[in-house]
């Protein structure tokens, strides 16, 4: 089975039935030579927005860095934190790209297919495909342009600071984009122009890994 087929953008719940939702992102570092990374998932409640849980996995990394394959290094250690959680998000949102992808199969989209629940991929930079550049949103909140590539909507900019850099949402699974931009509108606050799980989630990784290299040195 390819699993690229198997990718659908259309919405398996509505916005209104999701309770939780998970931010995940990913971050490494190299001790004697050998590569480590931390994945860290914060759940959130999708109304008052407050923390409801933290995972965290760490592990080596076995599998070199290789452009538009992120997925194979991260997918295990998502996995594994995923398997620690107690509360089970309707939704994640992963720090990287979906549909956004050369092959429609990043990490947001690949992962979707072994947690089984609606993914979204940001990403706070454009991953290039096929050397098609992208048109900048206008400068005011909620601007967006759709990112297309042979006629076909891969992603799409969104602005959700006033001249601030925008963000970059995909489709990872199980749902569609206009939702997909809905919801990211809905947990962005003035701290930082991403959605407030996957800015926990990234703040995480890094407070996580600084704990890790402190240990091991």
């Amino acid at each position: 089975m390819c699993l690229k087929e198997e990718v659908s953008m259309v919405n398996r719940m509505a916005a209104t039935d999701i309770k939780f939702i998970a931010g995940v992102d990913v971050a490494y570092w190299e001790d004697e030579g050998i590569e480590w990374g931390v994945c860290s998932i914060i759940v959130i409640d999708y109304v008052t927005k407050a923390v409801i849980e933290e995972t965290n996995s760490a592990g080596i990394i076995a599998v070199p860095y290789i452009p538009g394959y992120l997925a194979f290094r991260e997918l295990p250690l998502v996995i594994s934190a995923a398997k620690k959680l107690t509360h089970a998000p309707d939704l994640f949102m992963f720090d990287g790209n979906g549909y956004l992808h050369p092959r429609h199969m990043g990490i947001a989209t690949h992962a979707s297919f072994f947690l089984n629940k609606p993914t979204i991929g940001i990403a706070k930079s454009y991953l290039k495909i096929a050397d098609a550049e992208f048109e900048m949103p206008e400068s005011r909140v909620g601007s967006y342009v759709d990112i297309i590539i042979n006629k076909e909507i891969y992603g799409r900019v969104l602005r959700t600071h006033q001249d601030v850099k925008p963000i970059f949402i995909s489709c990872g699974n199980y749902i569609d984009l206009p939702t997909a931009t809905t919801i990211t509108e809905e947990l962005i606050n003035g701290e930082s122009r991403l959605p407030i799980p996957v800015r926990l989630a990234d703040l995480a990784t890094k407070r996580n890994r600084g704990h890790l290299r402190n240990k091991k040195s």
